[in-house]
């Protein structure tokens, strides 16, 4: 959207996608705080291949949220040449934790059946 110049469509989505990321996460955190420990009950390669998606999944998630931030921020207060700088790094790393999610959640609760510990 900037390289067509669509600043305020790109302003609207960004912001949309980081109140939308911010809701997910509360829910998140919300439902872990109460459903306990939910362990993968795979074996083998699957079990290997799970870990090592949920390993590099939660270590950028950790690293996305001052990125978001840090990113947004510099954007809102148009300090758009720092803004650009980090959002190269900000955009991919998003969308890797977004879809790791989404895989993790599909493999987790869709294709094993998970254990939940109290």
């Amino acid at each position: 959207m900037i390289r067509r110049k669509r600043i305020l469509a790109h302003k609207v989505c960004m912001l949309a996608a980081t109140a939308t990321s911010a809701a997910f996460l509360i829910s998140y955190v919300d439902y872990h705080l109460h459903a306990g420990v939910v362990r993968f009950p795979g074996h083998g390669g699957a079990r290997v291949a799970y870990l090592t998606m949920l390993t590099s999944h939660t270590i950028l998630a950790m690293v996305i949220v001052p990125l978001v931030i840090i990113t947004l921020v510099r954007a809102l207060k148009g300090r758009f040449a720092d803004h650009k700088r980090i959002a190269r790094w900000t955009l991919p790393l998003w969308a890797y934790v977004s879809v790791t999610g989404v895989l993790i959640y599909i493999w987790l609760f869709q294709v094993y059946a998970p254990i939940t510990l109290k």
